[in-house]
């Protein structure tokens, strides 16, 4: 099934139309206007029918300082796709409560798999439907090394950053075969823009604290291997059927050499997919094509009039078809940043409460077990995600190097709320 992508990228504009104007950015009353980025996920069933089902808008992300005071409740990055990829997730997990409610109804998008699907590599009780197909919209081509090009050709000075090339020294992932001393190279944003390739970390601007949240554009190319579930929905939904088939970029944003050496098997993900052939679980390499659309988002960059300063907003909208937020520093807006009164429903712990209900409402010991361990980082290391671990190092070693893991928010107990 071939989509168009205009038509693709209408659904989520169209979306984001409807959304309350406290969720949108805004014209400020010193003249300026406020742009935002905006990303979603649109399911086309089998007639062609599509209909976004996650969007987010955004464009920051939590200093590594401020990590170990976020204790699951405050988001580590809010840059729209991750938003939308993260809105995505609690959709399913939405949905799956729908299904084991009384009277139980049948979902368009899920389905519980056959006993003889189910193995003890692949052991998730429920997957999407065969039948659906997941696409994705950007109104910008992704930060990271996607839009390199892109970034440098807004600069009035284009010369790379002096600041030296900073290396982090990690101990990998807890695995007992990569358990040795690596040193990484983490680019910072557009420093060092000569080196194309590369990952690269939040923010682009030098001036802004560091972090260790991977460009958008890296977390996207490793989206071909893991899927778009992240760890605590895999152990509840296969892989299987949750890959991207498309992403749409404004032809603005679309610069083919670029995406095609940050995404393409034929890039830096070459030696990656090599490694494909040998991933249990449900997990395979299965590449996005990326498409050009004629359509613009009204509150782009691009948008803003000539002679208009443009400022970029401090808003983010979180949407689903069942709930919307607004989230300001990674937190309800209207809320302390690290208050867990302020947890959106697609923070750590939020997701992690919504899995284990569902475990127990569908009678799943297994993973009841799995979700029960003491501490979130106790669940991420259990055996049943053993599967999913050993996709991401892989793509790490052989494609994604310098990828160091964002840590300092992974201690906090399933009903440990003192971050108030």
């Amino acid at each position: 099934m071939t989509l168009d992508p205009d038509a693709i990228a209408d659904c989520v504009l169209a979306t984001f139309d409807q959304l309350p104007d406290k969720r949108k950015p805004r014209s400020q009353t010193n003249g300026a206007r406020e742009w935002v980025p905006l990303a979603g996920i649109v399911l086309a069933d089998k007639d062609g029918k599509l209909s976004c089902i996650s969007l987010g808008t955004g464009m920051k992300c939590l200093p590594s300082s401020k990590l170990p005071l976020a204790k699951g409740n405050a988001l580590h990055d809010w840059h729209a796709e991750v938003l939308a990829i993260r809105a995505f997730n609690r959709f399913l997990l939405d949905e799956l409560l729908f299904i084991l409610t009384p009277p139980h109804p049948e979902s368009t998008i899920l389905r519980p798999r056959r006993e003889e699907e189910r193995t003890p590599t692949s052991p998730q009780a429920f997957t999407i439907r065969e039948d659906v197909q997941l696409h994705m919209y950007c109104s910008e081509a992704p930060c990271g090394d996607a839009s390199m090009e892109l970034t440098m050709s807004l600069q009035e000075d284009a010369t790379p950053w002096t600041t030296p090339v900073s290396t982090v020294t990690s101990t990998s992932d807890t695995d007992t075969d990569a358990a040795r001393d690596t040193t990484l190279i983490a680019l910072r944003g557009r420093s060092h823009f000569s080196h194309l390739g590369l990952v690269r970390c939040k923010p682009s601007r030098p001036d802004a604290p560091p972090t260790l949240s991977k460009s958008c554009t890296d977390k996207l190319t490793l989206t071909q291997a893991t899927s778009l579930l992240s760890a605590l929905p895999s152990l509840l939904i296969s892989p299987r059927n949750v890959y991207l088939r498309t992403l749409t970029l404004p032809a603005s944003q679309h610069i083919p050499s670029a995406v095609a050496r940050a995404f393409a098997p034929s890039g830096r993900m070459r030696t990656a997919v090599e490694k494909a052939g040998i991933w249990s679980g449900g997990y395979a390499w299965h590449s996005f094509a990326v498409h050009s659309t004629r359509r613009e988002f009204r509150w782009s960059r691009r948008m803003v009039p000539s002679g208009v300063k443009a400022t970029a907003s401090n808003l983010s909208a979180v949407w689903t078809a069942a709930w919307q937020e607004t989230l300001i520093g990674g937190v309800l807006q209207g809320r302390k940043q690290f208050d867990a009164r302020g947890a959106s429903a697609i923070c750590r712990r939020s997701v992690w409460k919504v899995a284990l209900q569902i475990a127990g409402i569908a009678g799943m010991p297994a993973v009841v077990e799995a979700l029960g361990r003491g501490t979130y980082k106790m669940v991420k290391d259990g055996e049943m995600l053993e599967a999913r671990r050993r996709v991401k190092r892989d793509v790490r070693r052989q494609a994604l190097q310098g990828w160091v893991k964002n840590t300092g928010d992974d201690e906090f107990a399933f009903e440990d709320d003192r971050s108030g």
